[in-house]
């Protein structure tokens, strides 16, 4: 048990899908695990196990934002030995590129906030995505004719940003979306030496104001659950863990 999961070290599988929402870890376990079992409901930050094509998944919820992407990813790696962790989520898009509704596979992580400077103090470390994994995940998806788009991500401190022109100056230099969580994951992978990648579905457009709507969304996060657990079967395949 960690500070922040009430869990025992055998209750969590080294395979996590970490969406934001923890009602949406929920969803996940009914929906596409065999058997699963709720191991965390501190702080209402559910957590479950279950399998996965005989495969043992985790799902949890890592809450808004990187601060509390860190506290769940670091746990996770360091207290329960969890060796992937593949984040599930949203992005707003910030490129034409890329479309409502399409997924973004997170190469890299830009961000405006200020953890990693007690780590590297003057250096601007990139955080970056596990490439065997990402390599796997873009395979899933073209073989499954889904429309996924690799490329950089942007990992904002605020959600409602007053500044807006630095999302226009990141989308200058090919950056596709924006969230809030993936560059803490990567580093955090990257401390630990662990796999991480963050898959995001574009949501809402930021340069032409489209939407998804609630049905559109669930549909959508179906096919990029999809494209994680196959990548996590593929990746079993080609690198057991244990």
């Amino acid at each position: 048990m960690s500070t922040h999961i009430g869990a025992s070290p055998d209750q969590i599988a080294p395979y996590v899908l970490m969406p934001g929402d923890p009602y949406r870890a929920r969803w996940i376990a009914e929906t596409f695990l065999e058997d699963p079992v709720q191991y965390n409901d501190v702080r209402g930050m559910l957590g479950y196990t279950g399998t996965y094509r005989g495969i043992r998944v985790s799902a949890q919820g890592s809450g808004m934002g990187q601060p509390s992407m860190a506290i769940y990813a670091q746990e996770l790696f360091d207290d329960y030995d969890v060796q992937t962790i593949i984040r599930v989520g949203t992005c707003g898009a910030l490129s034409e590129a890329v479309n409502v509704r399409d997924v973004i596979l997170g190469v890299a992580a830009s961000t405006d906030s200020a953890m990693n400077v007690p780590r590297f103090r003057h250096v601007s470390f990139a955080p970056s995505a596990d490439f065997t994994l990402a390599r796997i995940a873009a395979e899933v998806a073209e073989e499954r004719l889904l429309p996924l788009v690799a490329g950089g991500l942007y990992s904002a401190d605020q959600f409602y940003s007053p500044d807006p022109e630095t999302t226009r100056t990141l989308a200058g230099y090919g950056v596709l979306g924006v969230e809030m969580e993936a560059a803490a994951l990567y580093t955090l992978a990257a401390q630990f030496s662990r796999r991480a990648l963050a898959l995001c579905t574009v949501s809402d457009h930021l340069l032409t104001g489209e939407e998804t709507s609630a049905q559109e969304r669930q549909e959508t996060f179906e096919d990029m659950i999809v494209v994680a657990l196959e990548s996590i079967v593929r990746l079993e395949e080609k690198h057991p863990v244990g």
